[in-house]
């Protein structure tokens, strides 16, 4: 449990169905929130959403499903609609969802750049523009950028570039949405204990981990401490900056 009451608070949480997503929606429904779980439609994601929902319903937590694509913006202005239908305005929205496609430049395909700037830039984007016409006055936007688009390790050009403008525009954000009381803030993870570690070679992943002065990965609840901290009252006058969890690396 937290520390941090969301009840009566609505929070849309990006590519919510698995890893650091499903952590963070998790955290805000066990505070109190009506968490929807947004998802890339298909098999894979939609029964992992609807576990996550099972789960959470049995601890008496409050959920939807919202199966969307965020790197269409025909598919993100569906979700809105279904999602006004169904709520009328969001309190909170994490832009989670990502995807990783990593190589070095000389083997990086246009399409291995293009999938990873459409979901984890354009998604933002498209999230922000248009759930922003549902987002209550004195609400909330977080997003999860990466400590990548700081260092920018070998192999992530296309993820930390993208990351990268994450970082920008949750800083233009913050400017635009002010006149609202809407804080826009982002958080930037470093090595954390998902999914996406399966595909680094453990003998980098034990590198790595030798870097970092707390010697250890970070825990997902450890991240979703951080979103939630934001999005609460006692943040208020905290926005446009980006908080590095990474266990004092870098």
């Amino acid at each position: 449990m937290t520390q941090f009451d969301f009840k009566n608070k609505i929070v849309l949480v990006t590519g919510a169905s698995r890893g650091l997503g499903a952590q963070i929606l998790k955290q805000f429904v066990l505070s109190g929130a009506l968490g929807i779980i947004n998802f890339l439609p298909n098999a894979q994601n939609l029964a992992e959403a609807q576990l996550l929902l099972e789960e959470l319903n049995a601890k008496n937590g409050k959920c939807l499903l919202a199966g969307f694509d965020v790197s269409s913006e025909e598919e993100v202005k569906k979700g809105l609609a279904e999602i006004e239908s169904k709520v009328g305005k969001i309190d909170v929205l994490v832009n989670n969802a990502g995807v990783l496609r990593d190589k070095t430049i000389k083997k990086m395909t246009s399409e291995d750049w293009y999938i990873v700037m459409k979901t984890n830039l354009d998604g933002v984007f498209f999230c922000s523009k248009y759930f922003g016409q549902i987002l209550a006055d004195k609400g909330r936007i977080i997003n999860i950028a990466s400590i990548s688009a700081i260092v920018g390790f070998p192999g992530q050009a296309n993820y930390a570039a993208a990351k990268a403008g994450v970082i920008a525009l949750t800083k233009v954000l913050s400017k635009e949405l002010a006149p609202r009381n809407i804080t826009v803030n982002a958080v930037a993870p470093g090595m954390i204990n998902t999914s996406m570690l399966g595909g680094v070679r453990a003998e980098v992943l034990e590198e790595y981990k030798n870097q970092i002065p707390l010697k250890r990965f970070g825990e997902p609840n450890e991240v979703a401490n951080v979103v939630l901290f934001f999005a609460s009252e006692e943040a208020s006058y905290v926005s446009g900056q980006v908080l590095a969890i990474t266990g004092g690396w870098f």
